[in-house]
């Protein structure tokens, strides 16, 4: 494909649309791949994918194996799915939450997310899913932005304390941080909220320049 060996010189973009969720999106060839992006950050495929590889590399391939069920906050293009299914070779339920239907439309399309059969996607608010579906995970990845930006909700204790009744024993919270503007004292303040003999916390700076991931195992 021309446009995609020219994007070795420069990014091509072939598709663009508006979501009232994250105002603009765009579909580029950039390096020879695709990826997604919102008007200020890569949203899918891009440094996203490299920052949550690290965090799965983290935890270990081989105890992601014998997990049972993911719950994905925050899909966009889908390529943490991609990852866990086609790099790690995950055959557990993955269960995707995801607000913006149009990012979710994207992804079948460009990046071929409903090609997968072991993964369910719910079109709905991650905040009044993870109240209202009493179900435990073993893995439960938090990776919602807005554009650059982290909405509330996701710093709020009661979202906190729905996330802690949702994980399984020895089950894995892995949540991505984009440390711009206020950030970091959020950040401090949600991981003092795991800062008790029930968790084992691991904090992974600077990934991919601006990120920084939390990883929390629940012990107790």
């Amino acid at each position: 494909m021309i446009k995609q060996l020219l994007s070795y010189f420069l990014p091509i973009k072939i598709y663009e649309t508006q979501s009232t969720v994250s105002s603009n999106l765009e579909v580029t060839w950039n390096n020879g791949k695709l990826v997604l992006d919102s008007k200020h950050t890569n949203y899918s495929y891009g440094s996203l994918e490299k920052v949550l590889r690290k965090g799965f590399q983290q935890i270990g391939y081989k105890t992601i194996l014998e997990m049972k069920s993911v719950l994905l906050l925050g899909v966009a293009g889908g390529s943490a799915i991609k990852t866990l299914i086609e790099d790690i070779g995950y055959k557990g339920s993955i269960t995707g939450v995801e607000i913006d239907a149009e990012v979710i439309k994207i992804a079948n399309t460009y990046f071929g997310l409903n090609q997968y059969k072991n993964v369910t996607i719910i079109i709905d608010d991650a905040q009044k899913h993870i109240e209202e579906h009493d179900v435990k995970y073993n893995l439960i990845i938090i990776d919602i932005f807005e554009d650059s930006n982290m909405p509330d909700f996701l710093f709020e204790e009661k979202f906190i304390n729905n996330i802690k009744k949702s994980l399984e024993l020895n089950g894995y919270i892995l949540f991505n941080f984009m440390i711009l503007n206020d950030y970091e004292k959020k950040f401090t303040a949600f991981k003092s909220k795991f800062n008790s003999s029930e968790f084992k916390v691991i904090n992974l700076v600077n990934v991919e320049e601006f990120n920084q991931l939390l990883i929390i195992q629940k012990i107790i």
